[in-house]
């Protein structure tokens, strides 16, 4: 129980990574606030799922690209959980993948700022409690075509490449107060965004890492999982890539 008496606020947490993650970080003793937007049928299956293993956990609805929305949201949190320990900001931007002649400059602006926005006005709703505690883990998820891209993601690489700058920025800035702020970097990862991807394209994409396979939602957990607790407390500004080697650092 590493994390026993801990609250973590997981963005984005009602599918995929975000509900892995919540569900990871409750088995190992927070209480989680289970964020979502529009799938609050699928927020509740998480936060039951939580609450049948003996854990605590709450949803919340917010749009996290919402600057009023991010700071209602963690006073809710604040309230019926307590003081956040643990961020963890998941919750992405759509984008188009198309070759870059293709992209149309509002779909660069329209990725880059989602995506800065829901990691901006939330870390900025939580980080004052930290400060004053002088504790806390924030784990930005990223993407390893942040520093591998692919044709195609030229939106996706560039936003997530603001992210990894931005983590590095409030871990300097931040790191004599007690807060730590690192970057979890997927790989391909089977998800609700991922299923579309025809079989031997995801084959394709195993054959390239040493561990012959992609990723699923709970590798990715178990990474953000070590960062969010005190075995990471000497680690801050890391960007770890989570894709079975295809990126060795």
């Amino acid at each position: 129980m590493i994390l026993n008496g801990k609250i973590a606020l997981v963005t984005g947490a009602s599918r995929g990574i975000g509900a892995a993650t919540a569900i990871k970080l409750a088995q190992y003793g927070a209480s989680v606030a289970v964020n979502y937007n529009n799938s609050e049928e699928k927020a509740q299956q998480v936060v039951d799922t939580i609450v049948k293993g003996n854990g605590a956990a709450i949803a919340v609805k917010a749009n996290v690209f919402d600057k009023e929305e991010s700071i209602r949201m963690v006073a809710e949190v604040e309230k019926q959980l307590g003081e956040i320990d643990v961020l963890v900001i998941n919750a992405g931007a759509n984008f188009k993948i198309a070759p870059f002649m293709e992209q149309e400059w509002e779909d660069f602006e329209n990725k880059i700022l989602r995506e800065v926005k829901g990691s901006y006005w939330t870390i900025k709703a939580v980080l004052p409690s930290m400060i004053e505690r002088k504790t806390g883990s924030i784990i930005i998820v990223s993407s390893s075509l942040s520093r591998k891209p692919g044709v195609g993601f030229s939106t996706h690489t560039t936003a997530k490449s603001a992210l990894d700058g931005f983590a590095k920025a409030l871990a300097l800035e931040f790191g004599s107060l007690g807060i730590r702020v690192n970057v979890v970097a997927p790989g391909l990862t089977i998800t609700d965004a991922t299923r579309f991807m025809p079989k031997e394209q995801i084959d394709a994409a195993a054959s390239f890492n040493p561990l012959k396979r992609v990723g699923m939602p709970d590798d990715i957990a178990g990474a953000i999982l070590f960062y969010a607790s005190d075995e990471s407390k000497y680690i801050t500004g890391n960007y770890l890539p989570v894709n079975g080697g295809q990126i060795m650092l």
